[in-house]
C-alpha cells in the first residue's frame, strides 16, 4: 500500500514537472552533467596552468608533496593518510611561533592565538579519528603496523634514537613509565617558551583526550597517562624537513610580514588536501569491496576535512588589511576576471572537488539497482524503500555521508567567496553591474544536487509523511 501511494504521488509529480519544467535538463546520479555558462563559453573550471605553476613554486609544493607522498612503512596502511596530516599539524605549530614572534604592534595577537589553538585542536581531533582506524582493524596485520615504541615492553629503557625520554611514576603505582617525546617537533619547544606555554599545555591535553580510543599516542609531550605505545613521530612526520620549507622564495624581496602568514596558511591547506586525496582512494577501495561501513566512516572523515579547510581559510580574516592588500599587489594576484579565484590555482583542491562530485556515480551500486539512462525513477524508488524500511543500515549511513560531503564542499566554496569580499573588498567578487565576476567559483556551490535521486527520494518521503498526517487527521475528525 505504501509503495502504491508513493507511485501515485510520483506519477502526479512527474506530470507536473513535465508541464512546468519540460525544458529543464534532469541531472543523473550515473551520468555526468555538462553546464553552459552565458558569461563564458570556455570551461570555467579550466585551470590556468601558468598561474598554477607560479602558485606551486611560491609554496614549495613540489618538495612538500614529495615529503607527504613518500612511503617508509609499506606495511602501515594509514601512513598515506597520517603523514600529510601530521605535517599540517607541525606547520600549525610553526604558525603559532611565527605569530607570537611577530614584531608588529598592531596585529591582534590574542585572537590569532585563539584561532591557531582552535585550529590545532581540530586537526588533533581529526588525526585521532584517522588513527582509530588502526584500532578498528587490529586483526589486519597490515593495518596495525604503525612505527611505535611500546613503553610497557621497554622496561623503562629506551635507546637514544632521535627522541627525548622522560621517566615518571604515578603515586601508588608499582612501576615507572617512560614517556618518549619528539626532538624535532616544535610543540615541546612551544611548551618551554613562556609566551606559548599556555597554548602548548592545552594542545598536550587535547592530544591526551582525543587519542583515548587510538591504539597509540603521538609523543609530542602529552602526559600519556595510560602508557600507550608512542608513535615514532620524527620518523613519520620528518619535522626538520617540513620546517626547511618555512621560507617563501619571495620573502627576501617583499619585506612584508603578512607573506609568511599567507604562505603558511596555504601550506597547511595543501597538506590536508593530500590527505583528502588519499582518503578518496580509500573510499573507492572500500566501495569496490562492498564494505559500506568502512566507506561511510571514510566519507564522514572527508566531510570533516572540508570543514577544516574552511577554518583554515578563515585565518585570512585576521591578516592586517593594509599589509595584506600590499602583499596582493606585490604578488601580482590578479582579480577573478583575470585568472579566477586564488583558490582555483590549487590543482589538488580542484582534483579533490571533482573527485567528490564523481562519487555520485557510485549510488546505483550502493542501492543495488541499474540506473535508467532515460532518467527513470528506479534509483529514487529504491532509495525511498531503503530510507523508509530502515533496511541496510550501512547503506543508509553511507548515502547520508555522501550528501554530507556535498554539503561540506559547497559550504567551503560559498564561504570562500564571502571571505574574498571581506578580505579584498566586494569589487573582487562583483562586477561593475553588480553581477558575480567569478562564475567558476560561484558554480562550485550553485551546482544542482550531486545526488538527484537521493534528493528526490527525501522530497517524496517527506511528502508521503505529510500525506499520511493529513489522512490520519481526516480519519479521526
Amino acid at each position: 500500500m505504501v509503495e502504491l501511494k508513493w507511485k501515485n504521488q510520483m506519477a502526479e509529480q512527474r506530470e507536473l514537472n513535465s508541464a512546468t519544467n519540460h525544458r529543464k535538463p534532469i541531472a543523473s546520479d550515473s551520468m555526468p552533467v555538462h553546464h553552459n555558462f552565458v558569461e563564458d563559453s570556455a570551461d570555467p573550471l579550466k585551470l590556468n596552468q601558468s598561474d598554477c605553476l607560479a602558485y606551486e613554486q611560491y609554496l614549495h609544493l613540489g618538495r612538500l608533496w614529495a615529503l607527504s607522498r613518500s612511503r617508509q612503512f609499506p606495511e602501515w596502511r594509514n601512513e598515506p593518510l597520517l603523514k600529510p596530516s601530521l605535517q599540517a599539524l607541525e606547520i600549525t605549530f610553526r604558525f603559532i611561533s611565527l605569530v607570537l614572534s611577530d614584531p608588529r604592534p598592531y596585529i591582534n595577537k590574542s585572537e590569532w592565538k585563539r584561532r591557531l589553538e582552535s585550529l590545532a585542536c581540530l586537526q588533533i581531533e581529526l588525526i585521532a579519528s584517522i588513527c582509530e582506524d588502526d584500532e578498528d582493524d587490529r586483526e589486519n596485520i597490515a593495518s596495525c603496523s604503525a612505527p611505535t615504541v611500546n613503553l610497557h615492553l621497554s622496561n623503562g629503557v629506551l635507546t637514544r634514537g632521535g627522541s627525548l625520554q622522560e621517566v615518571w611514576k604515578i603515586n601508588g603505582a608499582s612501576s615507572a613509565l617512560v614517556s618518549q617525546t619528539s626532538e624535532q617537533s616544535l610543540l615541546p619547544r612551544l611548551g618551554a617558551w613562556q609566551k606559548s606555554q599556555d597554548i602548548a599545555s592545552k594542545l598536550w591535553f587535547s592530544i591526551e583526550c582525543h587519542f583515548q580510543r587510538a591504539p597509540f599516542t603521538l609523543g609530542l609531550g602529552e602526559p600519556n597517562l595510560s602508557g600507550k605505545p608512542v608513535l615514532e613521530y620524527d620518523l613519520v612526520c620528518k619535522p626538520s624537513e617540513v620546517h626547511s620549507l618555512k621560507r617563501s622564495p619571495l620573502d627576501p624581496h617583499l619585506n612584508n610580514h603578512e607573506n609568511q602568514s599567507l604562505y603558511t596558511t596555504h601550506q597547511i591547506r595543501e597538506s590536508w588536501l593530500i590527505t583528502a586525496q588519499e582518503l578518496l582512494k580509500r573510499i573507492h577501495e572500500t566501495l569496490e569491496s562492498k564494505d559500506f561501513k568502512a566507506s561511510a566512516k571514510n566519507c564522514w572523515l572527508l566531510e570533516k576535512i572540508w570543514k577544516l579547510l574552511a577554518e583554515i581559510e578563515d585565518l585570512h580574516l585576521l591578516m592586517d588589511p593594509d599589509d595584506f592588500l600590499r602583499l596582493k599587489k606585490q604578488l601580482a594576484i590578479k582579480t577573478p576576471t583575470d585568472s579566477g579565484a586564488f583558490c582555483l590555482r590549487s590543482r589538488v583542491l580542484m582534483a579533490v572537488s571533482e573527485a567528490c562530485k564523481d562519487l555520485k556515480h557510485r549510488v546505483p551500486a550502493i542501492l543495488g539497482v541499474e540506473a535508467d539512462p532515460s532518467g527513470g525513477p528506479s534509483l529514487q524508488e529504491e532509495a525511498m524503500r531503503l530510507y523508509h524500511g530502515h533496511g541496510n543500515w550501512s547503506s543508509i549511513h553511507l548515502l547520508q555521508a555522501l550528501q554530507a560531503i556535498e554539503a561540506g564542499l559547497k559550504k567551503f566554496f560559498f564561504s570562500y567567496q564571502q571571505l574574498v569580499i571581506v578580505v579584498m573588498g566586494s569589487s573582487e567578487a562583483m562586477g561593475s553591474h553588480g553581477n558575480p565576476r567569478n562564475g567558476a567559483l560561484s558554480q562550485l556551490f550553485m551546482d544542482p544536487p550531486y545526488f538527484p535521486s537521493l534528493d528526490a527520494a527525501k522530497t517524496f518521503l517527506g511528502d508521503f509523511w505529510q500525506y499520511e498526517a493529513k489522512a490520519a487527521s481526516v480519519r479521526f475528525s
